[in-house]
């Protein structure tokens, strides 16, 4: 089973609003993710909350995901990932990490990853774009313990550098992979637009 993870628990301070929240379209960042990732070859999605959890829950259709809320979210990305990883069920063999700040990727990215895994057994999978690494990255269950166990400030990054042999770059021709937005400059350079929020989505759509 291919587990998605969804890290949406930061506080947003570059952008100065929840980023979870930002407006794409008639959803949100976070919305549009979980909707690529059910129509990809995920089978199960985890949606990792912490700054501002409650006001998600009631914010964003998260039905059809499993939610895990990151009381440590203070401590950084790498605390949401071990949070992910202690929830995820025995029988996962993968899971997909993505970014709620890299709100672009398709389902055809989701499955060009998932099938580069399929198709070689490398324990890490990594979507590069014009040599330049991005999201979704896949670490297979192999990994799961260094993980845990990466010094916090660094998380999955010190697992991909520790063994560049066992790390698979999977070339697409979608930009996306690479396409983070952290700040208003960045929202606004996408979207035309400063950046919105759409809260209470559940209620009002």
């Amino acid at each position: 089973m291919i587990n998605a993870v969804i890290l949406a628990a930061g506080e947003s301070r570059r952008m100065g609003m929840p980023k979870p929240l930002l407006r794409f379209g008639n959803t949100t960042f976070l919305g549009q993710i979980i909707s690529v990732l059910q129509h990809a070859a995920i089978e199960r999605i985890t949606v990792v909350l912490g700054a501002e959890a409650e006001r998600l829950v009631e914010s964003v259709d998260l039905s059809g995901t499993e939610v895990v809320v990151n009381h440590d979210y203070r401590d950084g990305q790498s605390s949401s990932l071990v949070a992910a990883l202690r929830e995820v069920p025995a029988e996962t063999e993968a899971i997909l990490l993505c970014l709620v700040d890299n709100p672009f990727i398709t389902p055809e990215i989701v499955n060009e990853v998932v099938g580069a895994y399929r198709q070689t057994n490398h324990p890490i999978v990594i979507p590069v774009q014009d040599g330049k690494r991005g999201h979704p990255a896949l670490f297979a269950r192999s990994v799961f313990g260094e993980l845990l166990d990466a010094p916090a400030d660094q998380g999955a990054r010190y697992v991909v550098r520790s063994d560049p042999e066992r790390v698979l770059e999977v070339e697409v021709a979608d930009r996306a992979v690479a396409v983070r937005i952290d700040t208003p400059d960045q929202y606004k350079e996408h979207f035309g637009i400063v950046p919105q929020i759409r809260s209470r989505m559940r209620e009002t759509s």
